[in-house]
């Protein structure tokens, strides 16, 4: 049996193991069902949710705005985060505003935001790119900094200057530690996302829990807490697992 696949079989008999400890504690009897949901209710009401479509409108609500939001906050985070590492002035006075903000939980920019912008999609958005801004930037800037400076010395010996030393030598050796700045800046940017659509009147799977908290529906409460979690390890396994491996293997890392 090969290594992938025993750890596979362990995942699915934990995750098994979980609902039957769980149906276990909802057949005791503990707390009333309307507190603690049974899975099979979980269940009927996440495939009530797709049968309808409400789920499936607010996951796409929620995914069209982080990838807008995730997208602008990447570009703008790796070009900011070059400009960082090799321009000194510019990290002793910007770059120690960047580390200073970093240590600012994102959800502290929502009131910001909102006073700014009212209950908008603008004001998603913001929280959203600030989410996920910060920790791309700065991993990008120290990407930049441990650059072999044999490299850069080669480079310029070959000819490269300007564009193409960022291009062919600096953007290449900093991408192992961008990759892991955006993977950090997705799971920032999607917590802040669903903060911010937990005040939002307009679909999406923030606004859906918010919902489901106002009908005392215990059951929707929990159906979408779990299609949260489960988008987090899909984009996780599927996405940036994957980048992150074939760059660690083709940079000689792993």
């Amino acid at each position: 049996m090969t290594r992938s696949r025993l750890s596979l079989i362990r995942k699915i008999v934990f995750f098994v193991g979980l609902l039957v400890i769980w149906q276990a504690l909802v057949w005791l009897g503990f707390w009333p069902q309307y507190i603690f949901p049974s899975p099979l209710g979980v269940l009927q009401k996440i495939a009530r949710g797709i049968q309808n479509l409400t789920f499936v409108f607010g996951i796409v609500a929620s995914m069209q705005r982080i990838l807008i939001g995730f997208g602008l906050s990447a570009v703008a985070g790796i070009l900011l985060g070059l400009a960082l590492g090799r321009i000194k002035i510019l990290d002793e006075t910007l770059g120690s505003l960047v580390l200073g903000l970093q240590t600012l939980p994102s959800i502290c920019w929502l009131p910001l935001s909102l006073l700014w912008f009212g209950l908008s999609e603008t004001a998603i958005l913001f929280v959203v790119i600030m989410g996920a801004l910060l920790s791309i930037t700065t991993a990008t800037e120290a990407g930049v900094k441990n650059t072999p400076p044999l490299y850069m010395r080669a480079a310029r010996n070959l000819g490269a200057r300007g564009w193409k030393m960022y291009a062919l030598v600096i953007f290449p050796a900093a991408l192992p530690s961008i990759i892991t700045g955006m993977k950090l800046g997705w799971s920032f940017a999607w917590r802040s996302l669903m903060a911010a659509e937990l005040l939002y009147v307009s679909l999406g799977l923030g606004q859906l829990l918010t919902m489901g908290r106002d009908l005392n529906d215990m059951n929707q409460v929990v159906s979408v807490m779990l299609i949260i979690i489960l988008i987090g390890l899909v984009v996780d396994r599927l996405v940036f697992a994957p980048v992150e491996s074939r760059v660690r293997e083709r940079w000689g890392l792993g």
